[in-house]
């Protein structure tokens, strides 16, 4: 059997003689007995100071209440202090029992009288306090386990006796009720945990009454609200069960619970999601679908209701998403769902489709005039600049409109030919809304076609670049060549930019062909070199979509490096509606390309509103007249004075002035007389196909050869001739 080591403070030689002989040879067990004679030296080797370990091995001490050192009480506090753990007997005599009385009061297993001290009694004692003191931590530890466990939960525990006062709360119970256990112990258990019904605020039946009651487990009822000492609210969600002693008889209850209001509120959230679109907050899909089902209904049921469904798409924002990014895209898209939101009634539907595609379901209306006023509410109000961050975007709409019952008598017929509609907007120039009309239907179908096809083009090698010279108007040299984009067509033959460049940005291929133009340029302009033909410069129109792509530099470069075209040789067009856009990002990329040599043209000058402003901040090299002046040059007056005008303004700011659209002889004899540089058009030369160009640059093609100074093809007297008419006209006027 194992020896049980027991600490001894004694200083009385007799009395440890007395114990050990007393302890020698007893039937509890064999004792090792270690003593000291002094409370100090019983700390030392409680607390273990070396050559002597920790007491880890005592199991238990016997103490002398009065000792050299110490005296009295204060030798079990000072001792129990130093090892809580291990019990401890007190020696006392006849007139110092009352003090170990206390002792025991205040902690210690028991005390003996050193008169009463025999092989039987103390040996006993010594047994049962051991027993007791290992029974004890065993009981401690499970209900320590027990603790740590409940505490550890995520759910709040309260447990109350048979009258419903409260004895237990775990650390979440505390928590939630802003009940200490310590304050908590005894009061009710509905003074602490107060429920009631979130929907009438009446108070709710206490579950550990409940389960008393029904002497089983019951739950709350769903809707409860659990208000907090501080007053603060949650959702709950529990049970309560009885609690038993071993006899099967009640003692108690316990209510096990948890907060529930995150997971309401997520569900609602998610009840929301399921029929809202996340980033605009508006109805979507689905919820419109079902509003529009219920306004048929109500308009089948009432023949003089009438609904309107405006589907609106919006123009550019493919490139604001694309090249600024999508955390931008989505402030636009939030800005316009408030603007759009702001043009209807509140019996009205705003509904996000995806991507840049709302749809308005205006649910009665008198007559189609309503849901015109509302479009061209809509249309007003995207017109005027977006903020986003940094950023002033400038966005338009296309709006299609169908109406009940004229353009369908179901959902899916409305929402289609106000989709058509939509596309016929944009095919009118965008920025607009019309309305749907029966011949629509063919139109999307071949729009469908060309858009499926477009994606296919650039793998099949459908695309060509056909080139017109930049005539100049002295010398009748070609300065430059503008590379112009055609689609051969399997069926249609060869199409035009105009037939297929809304389309191509719409379906976010424009960016796709710009890099094949600049690719296939860049590898004519090397093929020019290595047939010996001077260098000359190629220009490009370059989309707006193009500039805001990230790589759109770097492509670039790797495009020159590649085919070994000088930076100066090339020059990238860009419309004045494109240099309105008013990002610093384009303005870096232009300034970036300023920088590497190439040139930049303004296109189409003179129908914007800020050209002025724009001149004098972005660096432009060449100005190109728009065709619609330069068309009526020689018929107008006005046009005449515009003309003359903006290119002695290009000629002072020191940029060279190109006139686009110059279709006859007398436009060419005006624009010399006003001192414009050069010219480009059908009278100086068509786009030709390279190997036409080819040849034109060889002086090989003699149907329409360049124009040459030696020729003299504008004299001095025929200009002479054209300028008096138009002033004669004013004086007229």
């Amino acid at each position: 059997m194992q020896c049980k080591k027991l600490l001894l403070i004694e200083d009385a030689v007799a009395d440890v003689h007395a114990i050990r002989d007393a302890l020698a040879g007893s039937r509890y067990g064999g004792f090792q007995v270690e003593a000291v004679k002094s409370c100090a030296a019983g700390l030392e080797r409680l607390l273990g100071t070396p050559p002597h370990p920790p007491a880890d091995a005592i199991v238990a001490v016997v103490a002398d209440l009065f000792l050299p050192d110490v005296q009295g009480l204060e030798t079990f506090l000072t001792l129990q202090r130093a090892a809580p753990q291990i019990p401890i007997l007190v020696l006392c005599t006849r007139q110092t029992e009352n003090v170990a009385r206390v002792a025991v009061q205040r902690g210690a297993q028991d005390y003996l009288l050193k008169e009463r001290l025999d092989s039987y009694l103390l040996p006993k004692a010594l047994d049962s306090m051991i027993q007791r003191a290992v029974v004890s931590t065993a009981l401690f530890e499970e209900k320590e386990r027990a603790r740590v466990t409940l505490d550890s939960i995520g759910d709040a525990v309260i447990s109350s006796d048979l009258v419903g006062r409260v004895t237990y709360l775990n650390t979440v119970a505390e928590a939630m009720t802003g009940w200490t256990l310590a304050a908590a112990a005894g009061h009710p258990v509905e003074e602490v945990l107060q429920l009631i019904d979130a929907t009438t605020r009446e108070r709710v039946r206490s579950p550990h009454a409940a389960a008393l009651h029904d002497n089983g487990t019951v739950g709350l009822t769903a809707n409860c609200l659990q208000i907090g000492r501080d007053g603060n609210e949650a959702f709950i969600e529990d049970s309560a069960a009885p609690i038993h002693d071993r006899r099967g008889k009640t003692t108690g209850a316990v209510m096990v619970f948890h907060d529930v209001s995150a997971i309401r509120a997520l569900s609602r959230r998610n009840s929301f999601l399921a029929q809202h679109d996340s980033l605009t907050g508006l109805p979507n899909r689905t919820l419109l679908n079902d509003r529009l089902g219920q306004a048929l209904e109500q308009a089948q049921r009432h023949p003089e209701k009438r609904l309107a469904v405006l589907f609106i798409d919006l123009d550019g924002f493919k490139s604001v998403n694309d090249t600024l990014g999508h955390a931008v895209g989505d402030l636009l898209l939030q800005s316009v769902a408030k603007r759009l939101g702001a043009c209807v009634r509140k019996s009205d539907t705003v509904s996000r489709q995806g991507g840049d595609e709302f749809v308005v379901l205006l649910a009665e209306i008198s007559d189609a005039r309503d849901a015109a006023a509302v479009a061209d509410k809509m249309l007003q109000a995207l017109r005027t600049p977006h903020r986003a961050e940094q950023h002033l975007l400038h966005v338009t709409g296309s709006i299609g409109i169908s109406t009940y019952p004229e353009d369908g008598a179901d959902s899916d017929l409305l929402m289609n030919n106000a989709d058509l509609a939509m596309f016929h907007a944009k095919a009118s120039g965008r920025d607009n809304y019309q309305f749907f009309k029966p011949t629509l239907t063919a139109r999307a179908v071949k729009r469908q076609d060309l858009e499926t096809g477009l994606h296919r083009a650039l793998e099949r090698q459908e695309l060509l670049l056909h080139y017109q010279p930049e005539i100049d108007l002295d010398s009748g040299a070609i300065t430059a060549v503008e590379a112009l984009p055609r689609w051969f067509h399997p069926q249609l033959g060869l199409l035009l930019p105009d037939q297929f460049k809304s389309i191509a940005e719409d379906s976010g291929v424009l960016a796709q062909i710009g890099r094949w133009a600049l690719a296939e340029a860049s590898g004519q302009t090397r093929i020019w070199k290595q047939a010996g033909l001077a260098p000359i410069v190629i220009a490009l129109n370059v989309s707006i979509q193009e500039l805001r792509t990230r790589n759109f530099l770097s492509n670039l470069r790797h495009v020159l490096d590649l085919s070994e075209v000088q930076p100066q040789q090339l020059e990238i067009e860009i419309t004045e509606m494109a240099m309105m856009d008013g990002s610093k990002a384009v303005a870096a990329v232009l300034s970036a390309l300023k920088g590497m040599g190439v040139r930049i043209a303004l296109a189409d000058f003179g129908t914007g509103y800020s050209s002025l402003r724009h001149l004098r901040r972005l660096p432009i090299d060449v100005l190109k007249l728009d065709r619609s002046f330069v068309a009526k040059l020689t018929v107008d007056d006005d046009s005449a004075r515009i003309v003359n005008a903006m290119v002695h303004m290009g000629n002072s700011l020191g940029i060279r002035v190109v006139a686009e659209g110059v279709d006859d002889r007398e436009q060419c004899i005006l624009l010399k007389k006003f001192g414009c540089p050069a010219a480009q058009g059908i009278f100086l030369s068509k786009p030709l196909a390279a190997l036409e160009i080819t040849r034109l640059l060889q002086g090989e093609l003699t149907a329409r050869r360049p124009l040459k100074r030696r020729e003299a093809w504008i004299s001095d007297d025929r200009a002479t001739q054209v300028v008096p008419k138009l002033k004669s006209r004013a004086r007229a006027r």
